[in-house]
């Protein structure tokens, strides 16, 4: 559909594809946009609770007008090295970026030399900064910060284990291609699986909030709509990238009660990521393909029951309240019993064991439905209904 934005333009505007504009790949925006959007309603909820009571903020000393610090200095110049070692190199060979922006990026290639000129930019930056604010005597102020004051630390941990986590699940997936290219799988800018990024992310945040002495549970509770809002969006990238996410063969005849659009009965994804299918007679761009016959367009649907999902959980998040964990617990039902049922009419790989056939998605669906019963079950009987 759109593998990036210059399909999208090409189709509001009759612009060329693959032009500059092909470096912003759509499922990577969206992505992005899922993060986000993850961020702002985490936010919202956990600013919600410190409004109920639920959080005490913590005492927190910050200090002003401190002389330039060393490690500030050395993150300041990673950081200008690896924009300077890899955006000059992009900005060089500008047609490998367009052919694949993640080879580039992800890559080993870049320029040193612009490296090393970018970080001594950054460094000195932050130093003639850090000049400028210093104080004949450093000054410190207590504040009281709430784990909402604490979001971009959060959204960071989550979005960089989340990502890890949904490659690692991703590459364990199928180890035949790990086994042919290790170097090319391991970075290569495709496959990820969420429910990698979902544990990997669960995990360091866990361990970040008690790091910081923040209560777990009812940081579960917010999260919960979050989680599953910005799993709807990040479909909705799969969706319009056509990277593989989507059903089986759909040829069965469109039902006489069916008022929806067609192609969210049977999908071709043109234009897809994978360059998958039949070419497209008379298109001569990268992306010159669709598949036939068509398929159940199941990243769609996980969008749409995503999105009902957070609003349920939503709704439910104040009538909840005297029941910390029970809002998260019914996320892992409502998740794993939505990503059961969708996977019997979605392309995954499967296995077999003592006469089970089944896909990594399945196994952990079920394990996720179990556990949120269990924990349902169990935050009832310490708190039962009046």
């Amino acid at each position: 559909m759109y593998p990036d934005l210059s399909y999208f333009f090409h189709d509001l505007f009759g612009t060329p594809v693959d032009n500059w504009l092909s470096i912003f790949k759509t499922f990577g925006l969206m992505l992005v946009l899922a993060i986000l959007s993850a961020a702002l309603i985490l936010y919202r909820e956990l600013r919600h609770k410190a409004g109920q009571g639920i959080f005490q903020p913590a005492k927190v000393k910050v200090e002003y007008g401190k002389p330039p610090q060393p490690a500030d200095l050395l993150s300041n110049g990673i950081w200008g090295f690896i924009l300077g070692y890899k955006g000059f190199y992009a900005v060089l060979h500008f047609s490998e970026l367009k052919a694949d922006a993640a080879e580039v990026l992800l890559s080993l290639k870049g320029s040193f030399f612009a490296g090393l000129g970018l970080a001594a930019v950054f460094v000195i930056g932050r130093y003639m900064e850090a000049k400028r604010k210093q104080l004949p005597k450093p000054k410190v102020e207590v504040k009281d910060l709430y784990p909402h004051d604490r979001i971009g630390d959060i959204t960071m941990v989550a979005a960089i284990a989340g990502v890890v986590g949904a490659k690692v699940f991703a590459i364990i997936e199928d180890i035949p291609a790990l086994l042919r290219d290790p170097i090319g799988t391991i970075f290569s800018g495709g496959g990820l699986a969420i429910y990698g990024g979902l544990i990997f992310g669960f995990l360091a945040v866990s361990y970040y909030l008690r790091r910081k002495n923040i209560p777990v549970v009812p940081v579960l509770d917010a999260v919960a709509p979050a989680l599953i809002v910005a799993y709807g969006v990040g479909r909705l990238g799969c969706h319009l990238a056509g990277d593989g996410d989507w059903g089986i063969v759909n040829t069965m005849a469109q039902p006489g009660w069916w008022f929806l659009p067609d192609w969210l009965w049977a999908y071709d994804y043109p234009h897809n990521i994978l360059r998958e299918g039949a070419v497209l007679e008379g298109f001569a761009g990268k992306y010159n393909t669709h598949l036939a016959p068509p398929v159940f367009p199941t990243s769609v649907y996980e969008t749409a029951m995503a999105l009902a999902i957070g609003g349920i959980l939503i709704g439910l998040r104040n009538r909840l309240a005297s029941f910390p964990g029970m809002l998260f617990f019914l996320y892992l039902i409502f998740n794993g019993a939505e990503r059961f049922l969708i996977e019997k009419i979605r392309v995954n790989p499967q296995y077999t064991n003592l006469g089970i056939t089944y896909t990594q998605a399945e196994l952990i669906a079920v394990i996720l439905f179990l556990i949120g019963l269990a924990g349902c079950l169990l935050v009832w009987r310490k708190n039962p209904f009046k």
